[in-house]
């Protein structure tokens, strides 16, 4: 166990090697006082649809564990590339024949899982939309009525829920009777619903094919809803442009990816831009693996998330920094979890708030503890609700405050403001 009075500063050990891209800035300068910033590198080409990734790793990596899940047993259910990607295609199918599109997107009501990672798949791989809706809107609420207003918005061809019984109450408040309604497990009482292996029971056929081919930069992806925490949530469009250029800015960012795949045991919800455009779409870029975490950042679900890293030693690590904070404390008393942890960590990055000095500092002394050498933490600041990269400070030492430069392909205007 290490003594938490033992740890030491780590300041100047030197960080895990890792290649970062180039951060080098063009800075111009206007007479008007306000300053442009780009990266000096120009952004790479990136795929024209997104499941083109899918398609490559099924055909270099067939047999590489795409996802996994724990299932009711607690162990590790897994799907593989080639698994996935003949799956997708087969989705792909069923909802061309439902005639599914922009207008009447796929509606996702529950969380992360394989089975909405491939209905994700197989609907952005034939140009329909995608709508993850937070479950906590089906879950937590009485009334359901921000699903309700979701559904009234987007109109969904098909609503896809994990379980009957625990979004039946959300779908018979705000679903209306002739929307179809996918469930993969449970029942739901007094209307009629699809079972999710249903929608694999064709392969793709002409129409899907064609459905493919139509698919570009400016194709409807998905709509992702803001928090609602001011206003009602609202639908915010992502293209597969935007998706797939911001992957190009992330593979320029940090090319260690393209060497050593990633590993993620991720928590981070799929109805985030931060789970599932990042997180999701960095593992799929790469040809990585990710360990959904069922674990939260929060004093009952840090459990599930300290077990499943004790099993798994991710190479990068996202987290909130009270997960962080959390995971830090957990580590000092916990050594199989800490040298896990540590084992083969590349990178950690902290999202979706401000990390303090402190808790970097800690967390670099504990890595030295264990392992020797500090480990890189970058940050960056994206769009909530986009694709959402737009500064990134991809450096291995990175200070608390430093939000860092545009990334490829993209130009910032500071403006003086008073003094």
């Amino acid at each position: 166990m290490t003594d938490p009075e033992a740890l030491t500063p780590a300041e100047g050990i030197p960080y895990r090697p890792l290649e970062l891209g180039s951060y080098d800035a063009v800075v111009t300068r206007r007479p008007d006082g306000s300053v442009i910033v780009r990266l000096a590198e120009e952004l790479g080409s990136y795929p024209r649809r997104y499941t083109e990734w899918l398609a490559r790793w099924a055909a270099r990596r067939p047999d590489k564990t795409f996802i996994a899940q724990r299932d009711a047993t607690g162990s590790w259910r897994r799907i593989d590339y080639a698994s996935a990607w003949a799956q997708a295609q087969r989705i792909g199918q069923a909802l061309v024949e439902r005639g599914l599109g922009a207008e009447r997107p796929l509606m996702i009501l529950s969380g992360n899982g394989i089975e909405h990672a491939l209905l994700t798949l197989g609907a952005l791989h034939v140009g329909v939309a995608v709508a993850p809706v937070s479950p906590a809107y089906s879950l937590w609420s009485e009334d359901a009525a921000k699903v309700k207003r979701a559904v009234d918005l987007l109109t969904p061809g098909l609503v896809f829920a994990a379980d009957g019984a625990a979004f039946g109450r959300a779908i018979a408040a705000a679903v209306p009777a002739g929307t179809e309604v996918v469930l993969l497990a449970g029942e739901l009482a007094g209307r009629p619903h699809t079972r999710f292996e249903s929608l694999m029971s064709a392969p793709a056929g002409p129409a899907a094919q064609q459905a493919h081919q139509a698919v570009d930069g400016d194709t409807i992806a998905k709509f992702l809803f803001t928090s609602g925490s001011t206003k009602l949530p609202k639908a915010v469009i992502n293209t597969h442009r935007m998706l797939c250029c911001n992957q190009q800015m992330y593979v320029q960012s940090y090319p260690f990816m393209a060497i050593d795949p990633p590993v993620l045991v991720d928590w981070m919800p799929w109805h985030h831009t931060a789970g599932g455009n990042v997180n999701f779409g960095n593992v799929l870029t790469h040809g990585g693996t990710l360990y959904i975490d069922e674990g939260t950042p929060t004093e009952t679900g840090m459990a599930a998330t300290l077990r499943n890293l004790r099993e798994i030693a991710p190479t990068v690590y996202a987290t909130v920094p009270k997960g962080l904070e959390a995971l830090g404390r957990a580590m000092r008393e916990d050594e199989v979890l800490r040298r896990n942890f540590f084992s083969r960590l590349r990178l950690v990055f902290p999202a979706g708030a401000a990390l303090s000095q402190a808790v970097k500092d800690a967390f670099d002394a504990m890595a030295v503890a264990t392992v020797g050498v500090r480990i890189p933490m970058t940050m960056g600041l994206g769009m909530t609700e986009t694709a959402p990269a737009a500064l990134s400070a991809h450096l291995p030492d990175w200070r608390a405050g430093v939000v860092g430069l545009p990334v490829a392909g993209v130009e910032a205007k500071l403006v003086p403001v008073g003094e």
